[in-house]
């Protein structure tokens, strides 16, 4: 509306607040995220292994905008003629749901024990613990039903086993529903987070890279817990030593180990702190853009290509567009698929092409420490190259 313009004895009319409330702003962008995720596609829900990934790579808007508007990664690599080896097999998954039914069977009383022996032996034995029901319609539904149960467990005291609670976080502007295996209540107050793995513990530890992967995702699941235990006076403690259960050795019995998650709980936080606000993303996309799985492949591919990612090789392993965004990487010539240690060493120099000649002297300041290194490393080549030869050749001159 124009400004009003009168006598000196009229005051201007007040201008409008154009800013939407925030109910408005949350249903216009959650309308967004569905437009591009297909009118008629479900949403696929994010989980923690998924928002640790995503944590770990903070600069992929294009992960960023696929996770929030819930597209199904897998099944997009598929129409994009890239699919995807990530994920777990079916035979993984059923054995996983069936070691985790073992671990929680009689009322949770192995797991509670497990809790009690590692992680607050001074505590009284989990005897009769409460198991409170947390069904409710929704995810909206069980978030709130979880929040409730864990308040009243903090003011009945006592020991509470919390199976499959429901959580919530925030994450660039979009809520994300998290399901942990499992949460308790100490007698105390405070909560832990409880991971069951199907992988083995042989002789008390297991494979590091697969521990360090459950803690990463636990991680995100204290962030979560935290949110909830802030709502409440006093705010109860939540636990940074989370209990991993894995099967003991070859067998199908449970064994536990206690694991400080203090560091990925810090990091998780500053990495999520950084990522670009969904709404953001989705308003620098072209009118029109759409990831629905019924596209043409052209379409899809456009549409992918309109966002910008961050490839880097660790993506292989978290990321069900990793060959996609590998190949495109390669075609691009960009020195991110040989790794973010050196791409940070190579500073301006983004492409293998802009290296090569950087190293050849045809391009580049010799002032910058990258270029200066590349040179140096070339000269020490050549003449490396250059004896290697020599020594080739001097027993056919004498």
């Amino acid at each position: 509306m124009s400004e009003f313009h009168g006598s000196a004895s009229r005051s201007p009319l007040p201008r409008p607040n154009r800013t939407p409330p925030p109910a408005a702003r949350e249903k216009g962008l959650r309308q967004r995220l569905a437009e591009l995720r297909g009118p008629d596609v479900p949403a696929k829900a994010l989980d923690a292994r998924a928002l640790a990934a995503l944590a770990a790579n903070p600069g992929c808007r294009r992960r960023a905008i696929l996770d929030g508007a819930g597209v199904d990664k897998a099944v997009l690599a598929d129409r994009l003629g890239a699919p995807s080896g990530f994920g777990q097999s079916q035979f993984a998954l059923t054995r996983g749901n069936a070691f985790e039914a073992k671990v929680k069977a009689d009322g949770g009383a192995e797991l509670l024990r497990l809790v009690h022996s590692r992680l607050d032996p001074g505590a009284e034995p989990p005897a009769g613990a409460a198991l409170p029901d947390l069904s409710a319609h929704g995810p909206e539904g069980r978030t709130a039903r979880t929040a409730l149960a864990l308040r009243e467990a903090v003011e009945a005291g006592g020991w509470t086993l919390l199976d499959h609670p429901m959580l919530a976080l925030e994450v660039a502007g979009s809520l994300a529903f998290l399901e942990p295996d499992a949460v308790v209540v100490h007698p105390d107050g405070s909560w832990t987070v409880v991971e069951i793995k199907s992988f083995p513990m042989l002789d008390g530890s297991a494979d590091q890279a697969k521990v360090g992967a459950a803690a990463r995702q636990a991680a995100v699941y204290v962030l979560a817990l935290e949110d909830v235990a802030a709502r409440l006076d006093p705010a109860p403690r939540v636990r940074h030593r989370v209990l991993l259960v894995c099967p003991r050795d070859f067998s199908n019995l449970p064994t536990a180990s206690a694991v400080d998650v203090r560091k990925q709980r810090a990091v998780t936080a500053r990495q999520l702190a950084r990522l670009t606000r969904v709404e953001e993303i989705a308003d620098a996309l072209p009118e029109g853009t759409c990831f629905a799985p019924d596209r043409a492949a052209e379409e899809l591919t456009a549409a992918v290509e309109a966002v910008p990612a961050a490839y880097a090789p660790e993506c292989l392993s978290a990321c069900e567009l990793a060959f996609h965004c590998r190949e495109r990487s390669r075609a691009d010539g960009a020195v991110t698929r040989l790794g973010r240690p050196l791409r940070a060493e190579l500073g301006g120099l983004t492409t293998v092409e802009d290296v090569l000649a950087a190293a050849r002297g045809e391009s580049g300041d010799p002032d910058d420490p990258a270029v200066a290194a590349l040179r140096r490393a070339a000269a020490l080549r050549a003449e490396a190259l250059a004896r290697a030869a020599g020594r080739e050749v001097a027993p056919a001159c004498r």
